[in-house]
C-alpha cells in the first residue's frame, strides 16, 4: 500500500478559513496540480485527523511523502517563545504540521515545505520567526502587493544565493534563482537542526534543509506557482518525488 500504480502518495496539509458561516478545510488547486504533474499522488490531510489519533497513524502508514503548503495564516507565535496573538492564527494547522513533521523526521519520509510550510519546519525545530519583517529595515520588501493581479503577485521579486553542496543546489545545479516573494514572516533564526540553503540579497533566509535527513527542504517562495512551465520549480517538485519513490521502495518489505 502507499504508492499507487507507481506513483507515491504524498500528504498534503489543508488550512481552515471561514467560508460564509461554515468552518471550511481548503488546499489551493496549484499545489495538487505540482505534486500530480511531478509523478505524485495528493492526499488532502485535513486537521481532523488529530481529534482521532488512530486515524491519523492510518494516514501516515501509507504516505510517502508530506507537503507543507504555503497559507495565509501564520503560526502562533507561543509556538517560538513569543508573547501575544497572531490576528491570521490557524491553531489546527499548527498542530497537524509539527505533528506530521515530527513523523516525517522520524521516520525519514520525504517532506516538503513552502512559505508557512518552512517555518513550520523551522520552528519545529526551536527556530523563531521576525514577525513583521517590514517592521526591520535591513530588509527589503517581501510581501505580495495585493492590488496587483496574480500574475503580478508572482512574478519574480529578487534572486536568493544558493549555498553551494547543499540539497538545493544539487536540484537546481546554479547558485542563484530568481523567485518570487509573498510573505509577511521570515526565518530569525534557524535552530541546530537545520541548515541555510539559500539567502536574498538583504541576508534573509529563503531555504533550509534538515541535517541527516534524506530529504527534507523548505523554501520561503512558492515554487507551486506554474511549476509545470517553470524549470526551477519542476526540477524542486521532481525531486522530492524521487525521494518520495525512493522512501517507499525502502519501506516496503
Amino acid at each position: 500500500m502507499g504508492i499507487i500504480f507507481n506513483k507515491p502518495l504524498i500528504g498534503v496539509v489543508m488550512c481552515q478559513i471561514d467560508k460564509g458561516g461554515h468552518p471550511t478545510q481548503t488546499v489551493h488547486n496549484k499545489y495538487l496540480d505540482a505534486v500530480i504533474s511531478a509523478g505524485g499522488v495528493p492526499l488532502a490531510l485535513p486537521h481532523n485527523l488529530m481529534d482521532v489519533p488512530l486515524l491519523l497513524e492510518t494516514a501516515l502508514s501509507v504516505l510517502d511523502g508530506v507537503l507543507l503548503t504555503g497559507s495565509p495564516s501564520n503560526i502562533e507565535p507561543w509556538h517560538y517563545g513569543e508573547e501575544g496573538k497572531e490576528p491570521q492564527a490557524d491553531p489546527g494547522r499548527d498542530r497537524l504540521a509539527f505533528n506530521l513533521i515530527t513523523h516525517a523526521i522520524g521516520k525519514k519520509m520525504p517532506l516538503f515545505g513552502i512559505c508557512r510550510g518552512m517555518q513550520e519546519l523551522v520552528v519545529a525545530n526551536g527556530g523563531a520567526l521576525y514577525r513583521q519583517i517590514s517592521q526591520h529595515r535591513q530588509f527589503q520588501r517581501h510581501h505580495e502587493d495585493l492590488a496587483q493581479p496574480l500574475e503580478q503577485q508572482y512574478a519574480p521579486a529578487h534572486v536568493v544565493m544558493i549555498e553551494p553542496d547543499g540539497l538545493l543546489y544539487r536540484l537546481l545545479n546554479s547558485t542563484t534563482l530568481a523567485v518570487n516573494s509573498l510573505h509577511q514572516q521570515g526565518i530569525r533564526e534557524t535552530g541546530p537542526q537545520l541548515r541555510i540553503e539559500a539567502r536574498a540579497p538583504d541576508g534573509l533566509i529563503e531555504a533550509v534543509s534538515l541535517r541527516h535527513h534524506p530529504f527534507a527542504l523548505a523554501v520561503q517562495w512558492h515554487p507551486e506557482w506554474h511549476a509545470e512551465s517553470v524549470l526551477a520549480s519542476r526540477q524542486l517538485f521532481e525531486g522530492f518525488i524521487r525521494a518520495a519513490l525512493i522512501y517507499h521502495k525502502e519501506k516496503t518489505p
